[in-house]
């Protein structure tokens, strides 16, 4: 095998990272990688923290223990995320995307893959630090952003049904009442998905009551698993008080006036 130069494996390794954020790596990875030494690879890695820190990028930690090593975890310049959040907000007051009973159309938002990174990104921010097993939502909408969450986290996804499916098995289901329509709908999700005791966060596009999210609180506990928090692109201001006790919303909805069209929608970095 060909050697690299200092430069080659700093890209190589920083690729490697940035792809696969929060994934623990052990030394020894890049050291067969590369067949160099393990203090090599030590300073190679100081480099890239160094670099990482000074632009806002994130950082390296050191994961202690027998299965210790490096992982890396993602951020984003403070200014940058505001830059990003006003555009947002502003293609969100778009008068076009009105649409009756208070709801704002975010589908080209939702999924369009280099929105729903950035966005899953800074969501991914508020739990890192968090014990988490799963990244929850429930189909359709929330599964582009929580997939990107999920990614930042390097946690499995699980996504709740509307309704039971045949080829998932035996499920547990459970009935809740929408927090702003009070409509009693179905939650569904595969009792092989997760076991009793895992902690999970709750990732959705909207929340008005929070009705959803205290749907899946209860859900979770029919597993005997935990919701550490819940998180959304945008919440209502009214009601103020939701159905659940914690959530961070990147955005609040203070109102929609259909005759002005409109939108008067902020965001809370």
């Amino acid at each position: 095998m060909q050697e690299f130069k200092r430069n080659e494996r700093i890209s190589i390794i920083t690729k490697i990272l940035i792809e696969h954020p929060n994934r623990v790596y052990g030394l020894d990875f890049f050291v067969d990688m590369f067949k160099t030494a393990k203090s090599t690879i030590s300073e190679d890695i100081a480099i890239i923290k160094d670099a990482m820190a000074k632009s806002g990028m994130g950082d390296i930690y050191a994961v202690l223990g027998a299965g210790g090593g490096i992982r890396y975890a993602p951020d984003m310049p403070h200014e940058n995320k505001l830059v990003f959040a006003n555009g947002l907000a502003e293609m969100m007051s778009q008068p076009d995307r009105i649409i009756p009973g208070g709801y704002i159309y975010m589908n080209d938002i939702i999924y369009r893959p280099d929105l729903a990174d950035t966005i899953g990104l800074i969501l991914a921010s508020y739990f890192v630090k968090e014990d988490l097993d799963y990244v929850v939502t429930v189909e359709t909408k929330g599964i582009p952003l929580a997939m990107a969450v999920a990614r930042q986290l390097a946690k499995p996804l699980l996504i709740v049904r509307r309704e039971n499916r045949v080829t998932e098995g035996s499920a547990i289901s459970i009935n809740y009442v929408s927090g702003s329509s009070r409509r009693i709908q179905t939650m569904s999700l595969s009792r092989r998905s997760l076991s009793s005791g895992s902690r999970v966060v709750f990732i959705d596009d909207f929340m008005k009551a929070g009705g959803t999210a205290k749907g899946i609180l209860d859900l979770m506990k029919e597993f005997g698993a935990e919701v550490v928090n819940n998180g959304v692109l945008v919440a209502t201001s009214t009601p103020l008080d939701k159905l659940v006790d914690k959530y961070i919303a990147l955005f609040t909805l203070y109102g929609i006036d259909e005759f002005t069209g409109k939108i008067d929608i902020h965001s809370n970095l």
